[in-house]
């Protein structure tokens, strides 16, 4: 049975063994009965910064991600890689409302939903 705290000790099990994360600089996270969230900090092995955020709900014993903010920047963390979310700000894409911001607010991109889970799958197939 999937339950908040199974989800949360998965992803950060992930984490801590991909070679693609150095280190967890900050961490938190709160679960209930049928939900819970996750804030991360993370210093990826090429020196870049990752900062996660994802709230989720287990329906029909499956995680469901609700919201998500991931965010990956340079070392100095002034500039944006990349952000996946799904704030309602852009409409008229396909997938509403997920999407992607490539390098500056400006360029958006479809998205779909990720869990921190399949993020670090994604930063996986990148940089290595």
């Amino acid at each position: 049975m999937t339950d908040p705290q199974s989800h949360i000790d998965e992803t950060f099990v992930r984490i801590s063994t991909s070679p693609v994360i150095e280190k967890v600089t900050a961490e938190e996270h709160h679960n209930g009965d049928t939900h819970g969230y996750m804030r991360i900090r993370l210093t990826l092995a090429n020196g870049d910064f990752l900062e996660a955020a994802e709230y989720f709900v287990i329906q029909d014993d499956e995680v469901c991600v609700r919201r998500y903010r991931y965010q990956w920047m340079d070392p100095t963390q002034q500039v944006s890689k990349k952000r996946w979310d799904n704030a309602k700000y852009f409409p008229d894409l396909p997938n509403f409302p997920h999407h992607i911001h490539i390098v500056s607010e400006t360029q958006v991109v479809p998205g779909r939903i990720l869990s921190i889970i399949e993020l670090i799958d994604l930063l996986e197939k990148e940089l290595l």
